[in-house]
């Protein structure tokens, strides 16, 4: 899914691949046999740390293409230390996080989870009817989060008319007002978490910070579950004062008797704000190009910078 086969023809071009080599640990027969004459590794999900054991068996490596997001689970400082380029298909993944997140922060300005709650249990309506606390006219969102993602938010959320504010304590974001956490959660109707799974950011918003939301606020997370106290917001979802779109939670998946899934006011989706589907292969075509450039002698146009690992998804 990641390279349907008009990537595969173009990826067996650049390269000499056996596409049929497709290895979950490095000290399987197959892989163990190729790894000393492999120069790059293009790996995904689920691939197993890349230590020194791994970096003995393949003395030529020279560049990593991750066809997923974040590479924390894989670079080891002896990575680090043989200098090898490291790339992310990142940015394409956060093309579907973005959309997912401008689709759920209008259609909660809108009231649209609560209204088809009450339409699914009160099977009528009247027409005509004027919802006073709705509408996305000038509705305040905030973005927690200047990331790759919270960015291309601001970007597409430029183009309704909505008053955005983020709060980031390392980048600013041009033409955006940037406030402190408490501030934004205070005054935003809407607030969509985008900031990385750190030390730093654990339980980020936790029962002081939940009870700075207005009444009648909602909470989007399609970052990482820990950046919310989940048993703090389940006792504001409770009190009906907050509602929460929800993608990423923790633990996750959620135990089967876990209360978000009975709460009205907690829509639940199952982390699918990510690539998933068709999506796929548009992070194997970003791969592709890295290996373009580098096999063209030019420089990534990824790459992840050794200093930022620790700040970042």
């Amino acid at each position: 899914m990641l390279f349907p086969a008009p990537l595969i023809q173009r990826l067996r071009r650049i390269a000499d691949i056996d596409v049929s080599l497709v290895a979950e640990r490095f000290d399987d027969p197959r892989p163990a046999q190729v790894l000393p004459g492999v120069d790059v590794l293009i790996t995904g999900w689920g691939c197993p740390p890349l230590d020194e054991a791994l970096l003995s068996a393949a003395p030529r490596l020279r560049a990593v293409l991750h066809a997923a997001g974040s590479v924390k689970s894989l670079v080891t400082p002896a990575l680090l230390e043989r200098n090898v380029l490291i790339s992310s298909a990142a940015d394409a993944n956060a093309v579907p996080v973005a959309e997912y997140s401008v689709s759920a922060i209008l259609l909660a300005g809108k009231g649209v989870f609560g209204l088809r709650d009450r339409y699914l249990r009160e099977r009528t309506f009247t027409l005509g009817r004027i919802w006073p606390a709705v509408g996305n006219y000038g509705r305040r969102v905030g973005i927690v989060g200047a990331s790759r993602i919270g960015r291309r938010v601001i970007e597409l959320l430029a183009a309704h008319d909505l008053d955005v504010c983020v709060y980031d304590p390392y980048t600013k974001v041009e033409g955006v007002p940037q406030v402190e956490l408490e501030h934004l959660l205070r005054t935003c109707d809407i607030v969509s978490l985008h900031a990385p799974a750190t030390d730093e950011t654990r339980h980020l918003l936790d029962a002081r910070r939940l009870a700075l939301m207005p009444d009648g606020a909602v909470l989007i997370n399609t970052a990482r579950g820990s950046l919310v106290d989940t048993g703090a917001l389940v006792k504001e979802l409770r009190s009906g004062r907050l509602s929460a779109v929800l993608d990423v939670t923790e633990p996750e998946p959620l135990p089967p008797d876990s209360p978000l899934f009975d709460l009205p006011n907690a829509f639940l989706t199952p982390h699918i704000a990510g690539s998933h589907g068709n999506e796929l292969s548009r992070m194997g075509g970003v791969v592709l190009d890295e290996l373009e450039r580098l096999a063209g002698g030019l420089p990534l146009a990824h790459q992840v910078a050794h200093d930022d690992l620790d700040r970042v998804a």
